[in-house]
Formats: C-alpha cells, structure tokens, sequence
C-alpha cells in the first residue's frame, strides 16, 4: 500500500483541490441565494393592491404550484371574494370564509360576521365549460377585507400560465406612514 505525504510536496493535482472547491462553495452560494430571492414571495402596499396608484395589480395562477394572496402582514381578516370566471382557477382559504349566493346576500349575517381566513390560495385547473361563460385568457378576483372596523376592497387581474410563477406569494402590508391619508393616489393634473 503507497501512502502521501501532505506535509511535503504536494503533487500537482492536490494544488488544485482547496481552489475548486472555494470556486464550487462560492458557486452553490450564489446560486442558492439567487433561488430564494426569485421564488418566495411578491409584496405590495395595501393602496397598490387597491388599486389607489392606477394599477390593477396581477396575479399569476398555473397547473405548476399554487399562488398564495396573504393578508396577514396587513393585519386584514378577508370577508368576501369574487371570482369572475371560476372555469380555470380553484380557489381555497386558511379558515372560513363567507358562503353566499344568489341576489339577497348580506355581509351581516352570520358566517360573514365568522369570516376568519386571512389568505387565498389559487391554483390554476384545466378549462371546465361553464353554458353561458365566454372564454377569456384572465380573469378578475375581487377581495373584501376589514381591519379596525375599516371596510376594503381589491381587485386582481389573473394571470393564467403553464409555468410556475417566480413568487408563490403575494403579500399585503399595511400602508406606509405618510402625510398623505392616501400615499399611492397621483395627485391630478
């Protein structure tokens, strides 16, 4: 059996190895870094989410993962959600939510009072044919939420894709402080 000695010359090969493996610690590092960065999470303010800065907001929805819409950072509890073309997209929430159909709904009753979820969780399906429901490339989710007895209303444009998005998460943080009562509304011309 040859033994080495590593405390003498080193031959040229054994040069090499702390070099490579620096470069290959340094090269998982960044790439590692680069995935979390690009794949956890989207945030906005409450009024960009709203609307208020002359942007609807989008969502992207696909067969790949799901897509979170939290509320939590803003301290909003959901109570009522829309969705205008449900024949592509399912539709899930973290606690209950207010069930009401048909042309008499009322947010005071009773499971709308309960209404205790704080995210929505899409998920894009295949196409269902819905009698009466054009085909459309995207759609509109309308939220209802309320924090400190305050009443507020988003929309989001979603967005359909075969692939996963780079975020799974869209988190809503309550507004800036600012001198202005609605810090993203452009002031007029």
């Amino acid at each position: 059996m040859k033994y080495t000695n590593f405390r003498g010359k080193t031959s040229g090969k054994l040069k090499f190895l702390p070099l490579a493996s620096l470069i290959f610690s340094a090269a998982m590092l960044m790439m590692a870094g680069r995935a979390v960065a690009n794949s956890v999470l989207r945030s906005m303010f409450s009024c960009q989410a709203q609307g208020l800065g002359g942007v609807v907001p989008t969502l992207i929805v696909s067969y790949q993962q799901g897509t979170n819409l939290s509320f939590i950072p803003a301290g909003e509890t959901i109570k009522k959600v829309w969705l205008n073309d449900p024949s592509q997209v399912t539709i899930d929430f973290d606690g209950p939510i207010c069930m009401q159909f048909g042309q008499q709904s009322n947010m005071n009753s009773a499971d709308c009072k309960n209404s205790g979820a704080n995210v929505i969780q899409l998920r894009r399906i295949q196409k269902i044919k819905i009698p009466g429901l054009p085909s459309t490339d995207n759609t509109l989710l309308t939220v209802i939420t309320e924090a400190q007895g305050k009443t507020k209303l988003y929309t989001f444009r979603l967005l359909y894709q075969k692939d996963a998005p780079d975020y799974h998460t869209l988190a809503i943080y309550a507004d800036p402080a600012s001198a202005s009562p609605t810090p993203c509304v452009r002031p007029g011309k």
